[in-house]
């Protein structure tokens, strides 16, 4: 007797596959939807000052670009920039400020 049925092991078999394809399907999903989340969040922000909102504007200061915000005047720096501004004294007050910052 041949018949076109699946068995109850079968049946099982298939469930738990479409079960992982769909936590598979799930996951791919949230992970664009995190991705579009951040260059999304990225495009609202970038160049904007952190404090005000305002733009920011590269501006040259002893021959290091850097970010001013044309409504409250904050200053931003980037990565290394202020240890580039801090040249290479030893005990300065940047020094000691970029010690504060660093990872611990």
């Amino acid at each position: 007797m041949n018949s076109d049925k699946p068995t109850k092991t079968e049946d099982e078999y298939f469930a738990r596959e479409d079960a992982e394809k769909m936590k598979r399907l799930k996951e791919k999903m949230k992970q664009e939807i995190l991705q579009e989340e951040k260059h999304t969040i990225k495009d609202l922000c970038y160049m904007k000052c952190p404090k005000c909102g305002g733009g920011l504007s590269e501006v040259l200061f002893r021959g290091i670009k850097i970010d001013r915000c044309a409504e409250c005047n904050g200053v931003w720096l980037d990565k290394g920039e202020l240890e580039k501004l801090a040249g290479h004294e030893e005990k300065s007050t940047i020094k000691e400020i970029i010690d504060l910052f660093k990872h611990r």
